[in-house]
């Protein structure tokens, strides 16, 4: 029962701590279409290195117009989207550490990656999640994409 008390005291106390010390960035990039009521990136200060996250990204230019008719095109543009919001905070898409993938056609996969694998770190690939979905939030959407990224701070 001691050993318990302690851990969570110790638990405790290392929460508080790591909650005082870390700072929360939220920004949008002005080159990607902002949707009103939510943030396209959030910044966690790790210390050495700042995770970014990202909200899902889809094939829309900064006018809110659809880009692509196919999974190829539409996934370049989700790709510009995520390197603009990374170049906020001076990073890229070879910073990517996650990646969830929202499809409403899995057989298309192999052309996603064609388009994927242009911007992560094949060396040191992503972690990644695919998701075959019946719809998204427009019938013309085929496509979205979740990131997180790890980028050293300067």
């Amino acid at each position: 029962m001691k050993k318990i008390l302690v851990l969570a005291c110790t638990a405790t106390f290392l929460f508080s701590f790591s909650q005082k010390t870390m700072n929360i960035e939220y920004k949008s990039s002005p080159k990607v279409f902002s949707i009103k009521g939510l943030s396209q990136s959030v910044s966690l200060d790790c210390g050495n290195s700042s995770m970014i996250l990202l909200s899902g990204q889809v094939p829309l230019d900064t006018e809110g117009n659809l880009v692509g008719n196919t999974i190829e095109e539409q996934t370049q543009q989700v790709f510009k989207n995520i390197e603009n919001i990374l170049k906020e905070y001076e990073g890229t898409g070879k910073d990517i550490i996650k990646l969830v993938i929202y499809t409403t056609d899995i057989k298309k996969t192999p052309d996603f990656r064609k388009v994927r694998d242009l911007y992560v770190n094949l060396q040191n690939p992503p972690v990644s999640s695919l998701v075959e979905v019946s719809r998204l939030f427009r019938d013309d959407v085929l496509i979205e994409v979740e990131a997180t990224a790890v980028i050293k701070n300067k």
